[in-house]
């Protein structure tokens, strides 16, 4: 009626697409509309990089575990003290063998839980329904560290240094002994566990 030719009213994409898979109808609504529906947009990119910043930041934070389980004098009772900013916080600590791995259950003077890990073949697994406790974790690890027999030290952690009564892993934790059982744990911003078997008092 008004004139205009047929081919104006083809519907977007009805011809076929080239290599790239964007449409070559005439009108570039049809292109537009074809690549945007292929091409990841700035947000779903952004997404992807925020969140394998996050990944890779979260295993770098993870403590680190010893190249196979050390020998521990399972099961065992610790009386774990919490130091730090003039604060004290004590705690009971029990670590004793689960299957194949070790279950380390911490819990306050009142018998509440605090936190509890399994360890099963080099991997911390939640063990009930209590909530993640980072702080708990990494203390394991450093107590695993701590107890770890000086025959095997080298061996499961390479980085290790250890002279007379002292021990460390550099840039994470600091250990001093005053007996095997009896020892001060030194972690980053200024917090500090003295560790004792359960009974035995701490200076």
């Amino acid at each position: 009626m008004y004139g205009y030719r047929s081919e104006h009213l083809k519907p977007c994409g009805s011809e076929p697409a080239r290599e790239s898979g964007v449409s070559v109808s005439k009108g570039g609504e049809c292109q537009i509309a074809f690549a945007s529906r292929l091409a990841p947009t700035g947000f779903a990119a952004w997404l992807v990089i925020v969140l394998s910043a996050l990944l890779l930041n979260a295993c770098a934070s993870q403590p680190p575990l010893p190249a196979a389980d050390p020998t521990l004098p399972l099961p065992l009772q610790l009386h774990i003290e919490r130091q730090q900013a003039g604060q004290r916080q004590d705690s009971l600590l029990v670590i004793q063998r689960e299957g194949a791995g070790t279950r380390w259950s911490m819990m306050d003077p009142l018998g509440i839980p605090q936190a509890r890990q399994q360890l099963i073949d080099g991997h911390w697994q939640a063990d009930g329904l209590l909530p993640p406790n980072p702080e708990a974790r990494e203390l394991f690890a450093a107590l695993l560290f701590a107890l770890t027999p000086s025959a095997e030290l080298q061996r499961n952690y390479p980085a290790a240094q250890q002279q007379g009564a002292q021990r460390s892993l550099p840039t994470r934790w600091d250990i001093r002994y005053a007996q095997p059982l009896s020892f001060e744990v030194d972690l980053s911003q200024g917090l500090n566990y003295r560790v004792s078997p359960l009974g035995e008092s701490t200076p």
